[in-house]
């Protein structure tokens, strides 16, 4: 009988460069989506899944990760002789929220690499992997979508959605068989292939459930694209040896690494807030109705249309 999927990891080791210069001493897993940071929605997202232990693959200058979800005595103290009960349990519930452990990559060497860095801490298990690049808005939890899959097939599973045809070079890319509803059995996967040598437009989407026999292959697994130990690569070879499963998953997936999909995020999350709902929307219609952005900008009204 196979194990249920109790762990997870949280490759958190990158650096960042896309965002520099706000992430030269700042991880940019902890930059905020309005107030919360993004590594919070992704280890919340792995919480409403059933995960009962994280382990965060860091890097050198995430120090704040750990300070972020770790007891602070000086500030709860300082809410309580205040009298700011609601913040007080809401600082202590992130310290709450899971048992996170922290493991460090101390060098680059890729994706793969920092998947076989929590070999110990996996042990026999299947796990799951959630990237921290990508948010996902979604009535049941992606990550939870994905396990239930698991569940039924026993087996990997990747959590894909379609992209734009130009874009396939960004990501892994899924030869795969239609079986049912949103499920496909992967025939083949390529990592970040050129537009014209993509075998689909289904790329891999920053979640996975995985069997641990892919820690034998990470072990002897070569460098590949960059240069770096690639996951896409290893899943590729367990691909010979046991059937792997795509899941199209549900919800809106924010690609927070990339900055244009980082302030969609924010917009889209600050407009499901309440308490600023409606002089946000009040501001971006502003935006939309002046002269400068009138005819930049129309998407902008339609979104906000849409989610009202």
């Amino acid at each position: 009988m196979k194990q249920r999927v109790r762990k997870a990891i949280i490759p958190a080791a990158g650096l960042g460069t896309r965002f520099l210069p706000a992430t030269k001493s700042q991880p940019k897993e902890m930059l905020p989506i309005v107030d919360k940071p993004t590594l919070q929605y992704i280890i919340e997202e792995a919480i409403e899944s059933g995960i009962e232990e994280i382990l965060i693959v860091t890097g050198r200058s995430k120090k704040s990760i750990e300070d972020h979800f770790d007891r602070s005595v000086e500030l709860e103290l300082e809410l309580e002789q205040k009298g700011k009960k609601e913040m007080l349990k809401m600082v202590q519930d992130i310290s709450n929220m899971v048992n996170i452990h922290y493991i460090r990559q101390k060098e680059p060497k890729g994706l793969g690499h920092a998947i076989h860095c929590a070999k110990s801490f996996i042990g026999n298990e299947p796990f799951a992997v959630l990237l921290g690049d990508d948010i996902v808005d979604a009535k049941v939890p992606c990550l939870k979508q994905l396990i239930n899959t698991y569940d039924e097939y026993k087996t990997t599973v990747l959590g894909v959605q379609e992209v734009a045809k130009e874009d396939t070079d960004k990501y892994g890319i899924l030869d795969v068989k239609h079986i049912e509803d949103r499920v496909y059995k992967v025939k083949d996967m390529v990592e970040k292939p050129s537009v014209e040598e993509a075998p689909s437009n289904i790329a891999i989407l920053g979640r996975y459930i995985i069997t641990p026999e892919i820690f034998n292959i990470l072990e002897n697994q070569e460098p590949g694209k960059g240069g770096e130990i690639q996951l896409t690569d290893a899943l590729q070879t367990l691909a010979t040896k046991e059937a792997i499963y795509a899941y199209n998953f549900e919800g809106r997936r924010y690609d927070v690494g990339d900055k244009l999909g980082f302030l969609e995020a924010t917009v889209d999350f600050a407009l499901k807030r309440p308490e600023l709902r409606d002089e946000f929307m009040e501001f971006l219609k502003s935006k939309c109705d002046s002269k400068e952005f009138s005819n930049k900008n129309q998407n902008i009204e339609e979104a906000a249309i849409t989610i009202e």
